[in-house]
């Protein structure tokens, strides 16, 4: 029944796109996230349906849309050369198989994200690729939410639709994502046009708020109470009453900690220290094994080459109670261990060069973000209070990633290249808004719309086409 459902869901969002073209492009943003093909077991693993939507996402745009405002930005040429310089250190890897097992997946995420800025011209394109991006996301944190609220959470022991420790099912990545996005589900609470944002919409969005806030606790994944504290460091910035808000944001804290299980405390408690943990301290171990191959190789050794590391450590044990403690030293020989860290992955795989492009990929899309904040927060036009919190929410939702990212190895995750695409559209539409044509600057003299003119006016912001 389950697998029936979701291929005539699957179905039905492929026959709206026959009467509005970009709404394949939220198919593959939906399939992509969700995976609905893993989810399903029979007809939902017949087809390749991942392909399907990009095929149909890309023809549609090809066929039906305008490509008078296409710009092909900075920001895009980047990620096309990084997609390139990828490829090419690819060439020559140690570990062939597990290297173009990993390229088949983090071509196709780079590709889109260079796609998806030429599809979101409008504002009502840009809300319903975030409102799916979300949505999407959202069914795997409510479910994880709910079992997490009825004592189904532990570390490695929540289970999701998919069993499956990849993607977003990986719980570390799905409490980085889970928090990141609760920027954007609050904007919607205020700014949303598609579904209004009355009661209901509200109470949905700050359910959803609440369940993404339980997946690093179900999870018990470090990552999430940190990028949490980030969340609420950068919340400081926009909130008027900060006093006001630290000390509620410090209540609820306490409120929660009676009901936290004691496991959720241990894990956390390794935070601090990394040498009494065997999992922190081999994460440094790889990093310090990465920094000397670099300098052996500045090119970098491709996809997976940290199955090539091989290294000895030192792990303290702690024995006995109160006075009578005492430490021993057990050596630990590890070899072939992942790298734990987006920088440290990507600084590895692609060496300095293609570090450095990935590094700057990064950090331009914070300034653009930065810029059109500054630009749009103080614009109270019709149709111009949206941008800043916009921009504002995809900054800090690129912040948390940033921040998460130091422990983790999701460089190349799909919803990040997906989210940086959004952010290279927003930027393409404000500069487009700004332009002397659109806002009438050098014009000789105004000329009143006439009623010739209302249908153009009117098509100015077109439907989902």
């Amino acid at each position: 029944m389950l697998d029936a459902a979701l291929f005539l869901f699957v179905l039905g969002f492929f026959a709206l796109g026959v009467r509005r073209p970009f709404v394949w492009v939220l198919a593959y943003l939906y399939i992509d996230i969700l995976a609905p093909h893993k989810i399903g077991w029979g007809l939902m693993q017949m087809f390749p349906l991942s392909l399907i939507a990009f095929c149909a996402a890309f023809g549609g745009w090809l066929l039906t849309d305008t490509k008078k405002d296409v710009r092909f930005t900075f920001r895009q040429g980047l990620l096309l050369f990084f997609m390139l310089w990828c490829f090419y250190t690819l060439q020559g890897s140690p570990f062939p198989e597990d290297a173009y097992a990993k390229w088949d997946w983090v071509w196709k995420a780079m590709f889109f994200a260079i796609f998806l800025p030429f599809t979101l011209m409008t504002r009502l394109r840009l809300e319903a690729a975030a409102m799916t991006m979300v949505l999407a996301v959202g069914a795997i944190i409510i479910s994880a939410g709910m079992k997490t609220a009825t004592g189904g959470g532990g570390y490695a022991s929540l289970y999701f639709f998919v069993n499956d420790n990849s993607g977003l099912y990986e719980s570390s990545t799905l409490a980085t994502v889970s928090i990141g996005i609760i920027p954007l589900i609050l904007w919607f609470t205020k700014h949303g046009t598609i579904f209004a944002p009355d009661w209901r919409v509200k109470l949905f969005c700050y359910a959803l708020v609440f369940a993404c806030l339980l997946i690093p606790v179900g999870t018990e994944a470090r990552t999430g109470l940190v990028c949490i504290a980030v969340l609420l460091v950068l919340a400081l910035r926009d909130v008027k009453r900060r006093a006001l808000f630290m000390i509620a944001g410090a209540s609820l804290g306490m409120m929660a900690i009676p009901f936290l299980p004691q496991s959720y405390f241990e894990r956390m408690s390794t935070i601090a220290s990394h040498d009494g943990d065997q999992s922190a301290s081999t994460r440094v171990a790889v990093w310090e094994w990465t920094w000397e191959y670099v300098q052996n190789n500045p090119r970098g050794g491709g996809f997976d080459i940290y199955r090539a590391n091989k290294f000895t450590y030192q792990l303290p044990q702690r024995t006995g109670e109160g006075n009578t403690r005492s430490i021993e030293y057990k050596k630990v020989v590890d070899e072939g261990r992942a790298f734990h860290s987006s920088y440290f992955e990507v600084l590895g795989e692609q060496g300095y060069l293609g570090f450095g492009v990935w590094a700057w990929l990064q950090l331009l899309g914070l300034w653009h973000m930065e810029r059109i904040r500054r630009k749009w927060r103080k614009r109270t036009g019709d149709g111009e209070r949206w941008q800043a919190p916009f921009a504002t929410a995809l900054q800090y939702a690129h912040v948390i990633y940033l921040v998460g990212a130091l422990f983790q190895g999701i460089a190349y995750q799909p919803f990040i290249m997906m989210l940086i695409g959004l952010q290279i559209a927003l930027h393409v539409y404000c500069k487009r808004l700004d332009s002397p044509a659109k806002r009438g600057i050098g014009a000789t003299r105004a000329r009143p719309a006439s009623a010739k003119d209302k249908p153009a006016v009117a098509a100015a912001e077109p439907a989902l086409r």
